[in-house]
């Protein structure tokens, strides 16, 4: 697509036909009035009153709409969701929406909205309904029980595009299955225990924190997970290491800012591999900002295609790891015969996802979307569980304590971790999931129905093509789901009573990794890779403490915070999200390196 085809101006051009209509309208009434009639108009009259009338066939259109829904909902014995009040199409809260990305914790405007009406709700954003809400039953009823009623739909899919193409999280029906069938088998079992790739990309980062650390000065740890977690998986995926941990690790004083900009230069960065990684962290910044401003996103990409130059940095990062595959597979398997469905179950035991893949399509595009889509999912989601799980653990020294205890119990001060380990290290588990619960990684219909949670109130008329939005991050942290202490970090919430008491009979309060049919496949490899890096490093660390002299001063929670509800007065760092959570300006930690005896 040409430059100056920006996202804007192709909306404008498509939102221009629809002025052909009212063109047409005011031709065929001049011509009416003036031959049957006898009364001459001018142009300029007719037109008049085409603009008079338009609004006002708009308006009588929207407060019809609304009573229909209402007799609707009246009909079926139901209620219509309370709409979240504001100004005119809600403009100003869209606004408080996206300024809230920047200015504020990570969902606190809705948890704001949550207080003002109720836990379900209609957001009602440019006069579309738009419903939130954090009701398990309602969770349930999207990710399980009413699954195929809940797409993804065409203005989430329009702003993801560019992104996530038509891969396994963009795509609905038919799309959706085929992707998902094509990677089901490759997170078997025996391919989730990926523990020598693990190992090896472990063993570089531990070295690198050691030699900063030894020098007196803070590592990012957030920066250095996500450069773990982006070189195994490039290797476990499309057998491309991206090698990022080979470029030095950043000092404190040359942090400044975790901002994505539309102007930035990938030029300026001096390897490959950290273009490659900026440029897809800033691809997936501008992709969500896209969603959060609803259907007239387009308008804020008039003169500029945010996401253009990043993912001209990601395909050419891609494009020639997908050419090698390609001509791998034609030289071992011969060109494609179109009977390749026999492939889709066999996966070779040291192959990768992409050599899979190509046993099933050569078509670049789909191959791209799919290794993208997971590529995203595997690294983005475990940096932030593993930058998670060790803030918590530098703000409850106890914690990391017993942590540590049992990691020298069960594997030992320098031995490498089995799966059969992992999988009976309790506590580790539960600290893995207590992380989740506080800091979950991830955060049109058909006419239906949600009940309520209330027994008091008629069940929630959803009306049909209407958009939803759920929060797992307000889910996990209510405490009329989780007890009173829903706030605090307490792993052992997971191992006493308390599983029994909240999580088994309500079973999608925890829902990190979604839930029903499109349940994370890779969710196994990640509670493996997790377990595995944090086993490491509390081999190799005693303690960590947060390093607030480095953290990025406009990244550090405002005196504002203080005394302010929820976890708000809590936290020490920012968190943020896009697609996923993270830490505004990083997490700046010192560590004290363990004696080995």
């Amino acid at each position: 697509m040409p430059d100056f085809l920006t996202p804007g101006v192709v909306f404008l051009a498509r939102g221009a036909l629809s002025l052909v209509f009212p063109c047409a309208l005011i031709g065929i009434l001049r011509y009416i009035l003036d031959a049957h009639f006898g009364i001459p108009t001018s142009i300029e009259q007719i037109s008049l009153a085409v603009a008079v009338l338009g609004p006002l066939v708009v308006v009588t259109k929207h407060y019809y709409g609304l009573l229909y829904k209402r007799r609707r909902a009246a009909a079926l014995g139901t209620r219509i969701a309370p709409r979240l009040p504001g100004g005119i199409g809600n403009v100003d809260r869209l606004m408080q929406l996206a300024n809230g990305q920047e200015a504020d914790m990570c969902g606190q405007c809705q948890m704001n909205w949550v207080q003002e009406c109720g836990n379900t709700f209609n957001m009602n954003i440019l006069w579309e309904d738009f419903m939130f809400t954090d009701e398990p039953a309602h969770i349930k009823a999207i990710l399980a029980t009413e699954f195929p009623n809940y797409i993804k739909g065409k203005q989430f899919q329009s702003g993801m595009q560019s992104l996530l193409g038509t891969g396994v999280f963009n795509s609905d029906g038919d799309m959706w299955k085929f992707h998902r069938s094509m990677t089901r088998p490759f997170f078997s079992r025996d391919r989730i225990t990926e523990f020598d790739n693990f190992d090896r990309h472990s063993d570089l980062m531990i070295t690198a924190m050691k030699d900063r650390l030894r020098s007196g000065i803070a590592v990012d740890l957030q920066d250095a997970l996500n450069r773990f977690t982006l070189d195994s998986a490039s290797e476990f995926l499309f057998g491309t290491d991206v090698q990022s941990l080979v470029d030095p690790l950043p000092y404190p004083s040359l942090i400044s800012s975790t901002s994505s900009s539309a102007s930035f230069d990938y030029s300026t960065v001096t390897s490959k591999a950290g273009a490659f990684a900026r440029a897809l962290a800033d691809a997936q910044f501008f992709s969500a900002y896209r969603n959060m401003r609803g259907w007239a996103w387009p308008l804020a990409e008039m003169f500029h295609n945010h996401t253009k130059a990043p993912m001209d940095v990601v395909s050419a990062f891609l494009d020639p790891v997908l050419e090698r595959a390609i001509k791998r597979r034609n030289v071992t398997a011969g060109p494609p015969t179109g009977d390749e469905k026999g492939y889709i179950n066999e996966v070779a035991q040291d192959g990768t996802l992409l050599d899979h893949l190509v046993k099933l399509t050569t078509d670049r595009t789909v191959l791209k979307d799919e290794i993208l889509n997971i590529l995203i999912a595997a690294r983005d989601t475990t940096a932030a569980t593993l930058t998670f799980t060790f803030y918590l653990l530098a703000c409850h020294p106890e914690a990391m304590t017993r942590l540590r205890q049992e990691v020298l119990e069960c594997v030992g001060p320098i031995g490498r971790p089995t799966y059969d380990m992992v999988r009976n290290m309790k506590y580790l588990r539960a600290v893995i999931n207590e992380t989740l619960r506080l800091f979950p990684a991830i955060e049109s219909v058909n006419e239906t129905i949600w009940a309520s949670s209330d027994p008091t109130q008629k069940p929630v008329y959803i009306p049909a093509n209407t958009r939803v939005l759920y929060s797992a991050l307000m889910t996990h942290r209510r405490t009329d789901l989780w007890g009173p202490d829903a706030l605090e970090f307490d792993p052992d919430r997971f191992l006493d009573d308390r599983v029994q008491k909240y999580l088994t009979p309500k079973p999608y309060i925890f829902v990190p990794f979604n839930a029903g049919p499109r349940i994370c496949l890779g969710q196994q490899f990640a509670y493996n890779e997790v377990s595995f890096v944090l086993i490491r490093l509390l081999q190799n660390f005693t303690s960590v403490t947060l390093d607030t002299q480095s953290q990025p001063p406009d990244t550090m929670p405002p005196p504002s915070w203080a005394g302010a509800p929820g976890r708000k007065n809590i936290e020490k760092i920012w968190p943020q999200g896009h697609l996923s959570m993270y830490s505004k300006g990083g997490l700046w930690v010192k560590m004290e390196e363990a004696v080995k005896g």
